[in-house]
């Protein structure tokens, strides 16, 4: 496995994050067990997950089966960089007319509290704000996150779904406070989406943030079976979008063919390959998915087929103006 920084920290993390959104929904907890027990063995120390995991009533269930897998033992909490997330409504009654979306600090408190219940630890390394909040200000966010990491609870603080400036007016308003604010910024991006590239990344690499893409293989599109008959339900449920870049999609399956690997391997390649992505974020239902995976750290994308890649999913031409205007 390979490793680098968490944005300008000095936490070293690994090139690739499991991300844990199946776990109680299509994995069942034996076999999340030993999707983690194996990533763990394969070098990968970043676990990402959040307190919405499991949906609708079984939100959080996702953090119970992880927590259930710390409680084994062997050190499996004290080798991990644990992340997850608040934003969302959990179905909590006690949350009564709070059980809305949002960033208040009375619902950081709880919600933290709350995963950490679960997650059977006593703080995470990298709490994550899960969309941006546009009706709290910024002093009360970052008085709800001081809080938190002054207590021992929490390490950093992340985002995820940001725009540009959402970064830089958030970063303005923790240096106001002398505190250190995000450290990480989660957001989609894939060969199928790289909308980021305007602004996202480019304000990222400015403040010193790592980005970890999640999505990197589009939902399944770009994970080699979008095209076969039997596809995943999931897939199949993404008809239009197959049909809208089914032409994309043969000219990439076809340049997976040539190269010897699989789509979902080169399209996560692709991401490690941007020097301003810290890692993908795999999503392994299975234990197979997972091995088959792991080797995607030892591919190295020479640059013809990147630029290949690039005329077959071609970006938004840079970063902002410039893509636009002169």
């Amino acid at each position: 496995m390979e490793y680098t920084y968490l944005g300008r920290t000095g936490l070293r993390v690994s090139r690739l994050c499991l991300g844990t959104m199946n776990f109680g929904v299509d994995t069942d907890e034996k076999t999340a067990f030993r999707i983690m027990d194996e990533a763990l063995d394969a070098g990968i120390n970043f676990f990402d997950t959040a307190n919405i995991y499991g949906w609708g009533e079984n939100a959080g269930a996702t953090e119970s089966i992880i927590g259930k897998w710390f409680s084994q033992g062997g050190q499996r909490r004290e080798k991990i960089v644990l992340a997850t997330k608040v934003y969302e409504p959990i179905s909590d009654p006690n949350d009564g007319p709070n059980d809305v979306r949002g960033l208040s600090l009375y619902k950081i408190r709880r919600h933290l509290e709350g995963s950490l219940r679960r997650l059977q630890t006593d703080h995470v390394e990298l709490y994550q704000m899960h969309h941006i909040d546009r009706r709290t200000p910024w002093d009360e966010i970052w008085e709800a996150f001081e809080t938190q990491v002054r207590s021992g609870k929490v390490d950093y603080i992340g985002s995820s779904n940001f725009a540009g400036w959402h970064l830089v007016k958030a970063q303005a308003a923790a240096e106001k406070r002398n505190f250190m604010g995000i450290v990480t910024e989660q957001h989609k991006y894939s060969l199928l989406e790289r909308t980021a590239e305007m602004e996202v990344l480019p304000a990222a690499r400015d403040l010193g943030l790592g980005v970890v893409a999640w999505s990197p293989i589009a939902g399944g599109l770009l994970g080699g079976h979008a095209l076969k008959d039997n596809v995943g339900t999931r897939t199949a449920k993404r008809a239009d979008l197959i049909e809208k870049h089914r032409t994309q999609l043969e000219r990439f399956s076809a340049l997976c063919k040539e190269l010897g690997e699989s789509e979902a391997n080169v399209a996560l390649a692709w991401v490690l390959a941007n020097p301003d992505l810290t890692a993908p974020i795999i999503g392994p239902r299975t234990i197979e998915q997972l091995r088959d995976v792991i080797r995607v750290v030892e591919i190295s994308l020479e640059e013809d087929i990147l630029r290949e890649l690039n005329e077959i999913f071609p970006g938004p031409g840079g970063e902002t103006p410039e893509v636009y205007a002169w």
